[in-house]
């Protein structure tokens, strides 16, 4: 991979500087350090940026409003959490605020670089736990109300659809598993989004879990789960104390 623009947000310098020394001679370069997400604007050529990092300190609902401004101002910009929250509301939360990952600081250095690869790819990451709690529909994004998925207007295609972004499938994937072109797939994704009121794939997904779809295997089994998992020895909590 070649080096990757990044930029560290966070209110705690020591942190800051921990982890930009950890990520020194990897191919995350640290171009700029902030301790608010609204100096963005300081930022020279923050179009440039590749890959976020923003640390967790303090009220969730501060930094969902951060998460929804880089969203906004750096639509293609992947954005990673760090943080020591255990709490799958919170993960949900982020998730439903743009986050792509969503790492505890007791990962190994090793499996940071790693998960941040993934995320670079479009993955989806953050811990088994928290996951497990999203699939098994034990916290949501949103109410639930009391109509069921069928009462939405999706057709039988789109709920197939839906099914796969359960499982973190991408196009290509559910093109073959339905039979159908990557083209077509996006026609029936964008109409679905359209019809659920879903910003994107992952708010989709976890839609269709708090709307009772059940988190089984879908098309016969071998389906991979929706999140890879993010493990390792305790590193970046040791940042912080």
């Amino acid at each position: 991979m070649s080096e990757v623009n990044t930029l560290l947000v966070g209110r705690n310098r020591l942190f800051l500087e921990g982890l930009k020394s950890l990520l020194r001679g990897s191919s995350f370069n640290v171009c700029s350090e902030l301790t608010s997400v609204s100096a963005l604007g300081e930022v020279a050529d923050a179009e440039d940026l590749e890959l976020i990092l923003i640390e967790l300190r303090g009220e969730v609902s501060l930094l969902v409003d951060d998460l929804r401004q880089l969203q906004n101002e750096l639509p293609n910009t992947p954005i990673v959490v760090l943080t020591d929250e255990r709490d799958p509301r919170t993960l949900a939360a982020c998730l439903n605020a743009g986050a792509d990952a969503f790492l505890l600081k007791d990962i190994s250095l090793e499996a940071l670089i790693h998960s941040l690869k993934l995320a670079m790819m479009g993955q989806k990451v953050m811990p088994t736990d928290l996951a497990t709690a999203l699939i098994n529909g034990a916290v949501g994004v949103a109410p639930v109300g009391d109509k069921r998925i069928e009462e939405y207007g999706l057709s039988d295609r789109e709920q197939e659809i839906l099914r796969c972004l359960v499982y973190g499938d991408a196009n290509k994937v559910i093109a073959n598993r339905l039979d159908i072109t990557e083209a077509t797939v996006k026609v029936h994704m964008k109409s679905l989004l359209r019809k659920i009121k879903a910003g994107n794939r992952t708010q989709a997904a976890i839609w269709a879990l708090n709307h009772g779809m059940a988190p089984g295997l879908p098309f016969g089994g071998g389906a991979e789960p929706m999140f890879p998992a993010a493990s390792g020895a305790p590193a970046l909590s040791q940042l912080t104390g």
